[in-house]
C-alpha cells in the first residue's frame, strides 16, 4: 500500500513540476500542456542517429529514470509511509545520487555526437567540484540526528529545522541539488545557448519523454531530500503529516524551478572554482560548527 501511495504522489509531483516548469518557461500556466507534450513525444518517431554505441544510448535514459525512483524510496512522507525505512537511507540516498553522473556520461557517449559527448563529459567535471556538497551537508545532519536513516532525521527536528541550525548546509546542498538535477542557472550539460541541448539534443520521441520524466523525477528526489533534511518533514501543526510533506515539498519544487531563472547560466569555470575554493570550505566549517553546538546544547 505504502508503494502505490507514494507512486501516486509521485505520479502527481512530476505532473506539477511539468506545469511550473512550463510556466517559468512560457510564462503562463497550463494544465493540459504537460500531457498534450507527452502525448506528441509518445506520437513522434524515435530517431536513431548513424553510428550510436546503442547500448548506453538506450540504457542512459533508463538508468536515470531508475535513480530517480531509488531515492525516493527513502523519502519519508509520514510516520510508516515509506518505501524502504533503511538504517543507513541517507547514505543509500547519496549512493544512488552518485548514478546520476553514470547515466548522465552514458546518454552524452551514446549518440556520438560532438554536442552531446561535450554535455556528458561537462557534468563529470562539474559533479566532482559539488559532489561533496551533497554528502558533508548530509554528513552533519546525520551527526544532530545520530543517525543515518532518514525518519530519524525527521524526527531530530521536532525541536528546530535543520535550516536554522545549519543554514550553511542547507543552501549549500539546495546548490548541490539544483547542480545534480542541471536546473537553471546551473543547467550546464544540456546549455540550450552553447550546447544545442547538449546530451539529450540527438534523443527523440519516446526515448526524449523518458529521459524528461527522469530527469522531473530526480527534482522531486532532491525536493524530498530537501524537506527530509532541513524542513522537518511531515513536522507541522493541524494538518496531517503526509499532506506537510508534500506541501514542502512543492514549495521547495517551485523554488527551484523559477528561482535560477531569474539569474544568468554560470559559467563552467566559475561553478568549479567556487565548488573547491568555496564550497567544500564552507561544508567543512558548517560540520564544525554543528560538532561545537552539539556539545553545548542539546537540540
Amino acid at each position: 500500500m505504502n508503494i502505490v501511495i507514494i507512486l501516486l504522489t509521485l505520479a502527481m509531483g512530476v505532473y506539477f513540476i511539468a506545469i511550473v516548469e512550463g510556466w517559468a518557461v512560457h510564462g503562463r500556466i497550463s494544465l493540459s500542456r504537460p500531457a498534450l507534450s507527452a502525448l506528441a513525444l509518445f506520437g513522434r518517431e524515435s530517431l536513431l542517429v548513424r553510428t550510436p554505441d546503442r547500448l548506453f544510448f538506450e540504457a542512459g535514459p533508463i538508468l536515470l529514470l531508475v535513480v530517480g525512483l531509488l531515492a525516493m524510496a527513502v523519502i519519508p512522507l509520514a510516520p510508516g509511509l515509506i518505501i524502504t525505512d533503511l538504517a543507513t537511507g541517507a547514505l543509500f540516498l547519496n549512493a544512488a545520487l552518485a548514478y546520476v553522473l553514470v547515466a548522465l556520461i552514458m546518454a552524452g557517449w551514446g549518440p556520438n555526437g560532438g554536442y552531446a559527448m561535450i554535455g556528458g563529459w561537462r557534468f563529470l567535471g562539474q559533479f566532482i567540484a559539488y559532489a561533496m556538497l551533497i554528502v558533508m551537508p548530509i554528513t552533519a545532519v546525520a551527526m544532530r540526528a545520530e543517525s543515518l536513516s532518514t525518519t530519524v532525521i525527521v524526527t531530530s527536528q521536532a525541536q528546530l529545522w535543520n535550516v536554522f541550525y545549519q543554514p550553511i548546509g542547507f543552501v549549500l546542498f539546495v546548490l548541490a541539488a539544483m547542480a545534480l538535477a542541471w536546473l537553471p542557472p546551473l543547467d550546464l550539460p544540456n546549455a540550450p545557448g552553447d550546447l544545442a541541448g547538449g546530451f539529450e539534443a540527438e534523443y527523440t520521441g519516446v526515448r526524449l519523454a523518458v529521459l524528461r520524466l527522469a530527469r522531473m523525477v530526480i527534482i522531486l528526489a532532491m525536493a524530498g531530500a530537501i524537506v527530509t533534511f532541513y524542513l522537518g518533514g511531515w513536522l507541522g501543526p493541524w494538518l496531517p503529516g503526509w499532506l506537510w510533506s508534500i506541501i514542502k515539498m512543492l514549495i521547495v519544487t517551485t523554488a527551484m524551478l523559477t528561482t535560477g531563472r531569474l539569474v544568468p547560466r554560470v559559467r563552467e569555470a566559475n561553478l568549479l572554482a567556487a565548488g573547491w575554493k568555496l564550497g567544500i570550505p564552507l561544508a567543512l566549517a558548517n560540520i564544525f560548527l554543528v560538532g561545537v553546538i552539539a556539545l553545548v546544547v542539546d537540540i
